[in-house]
């Protein structure tokens, strides 16, 4: 992902979790890296030391994770409040589907986690019901077609 040009929204809750992966990553796991490193090199021949491989290739994937979280962390965008009027990220948006009641939670796409009903500003759903208040309908193509939900409530 270009972060660039993409301004990354996080909610302050999102924000929190990025900045608590981040101090384990760089406090805890790291340094644990380093020692597995360290210890895999003293095992002698490298060319065949499959534990120097993988714990040369975890630390590469730290790295990469930290460097990405500095960047996300130093640039984001922090959405503290929200209108209870629109839709926008950070609210808390109850919708009809299909005689059926959901909430969902509009967040910034590092946040989205569909399994807690919290959906990216950036996703389909996300960027139909943004802006948009209480007794609005919205059509999402989905992959067995168009939905329609319904906003009742925007928290």
């Amino acid at each position: 992902m270009d972060t660039q040009h993409h301004q990354v929204v996080l909610t302050k809750e999102g924000l929190e979790e990025l900045k608590k992966e981040y101090e384990e990553l760089v406090n805890v796991k790291r340094p644990q890296a380093v020692q597995r490193l360290s210890e895999a090199r003293d095992l002698g021949d490298l060319s065949e030391n499959s534990e120097y491989a993988a714990a040369k290739q975890d630390l590469a994937f730290m790295d990469g994770r930290i460097a990405e979280l500095e960047e996300i962390l130093n640039s984001a965008k922090i959405v503290t409040s929200h209108s209870r009027r629109n839709v926008s990220v950070g609210s808390k948006v109850t919708v009809h589907i299909r005689g059926r009641k959901e909430v969902f939670t509009v967040v910034g796409e590092w946040e989205a986690d569909p399994s807690q009903k919290k959906i990216s500003h950036e996703s389909p759903l996300g960027k139909a019901l943004i802006g948009k208040s209480v007794g609005e309908e919205v059509e999402v193509d989905a992959p067995a077609g168009k939905i329609k939900y319904e906003i009742i409530a925007i928290e």
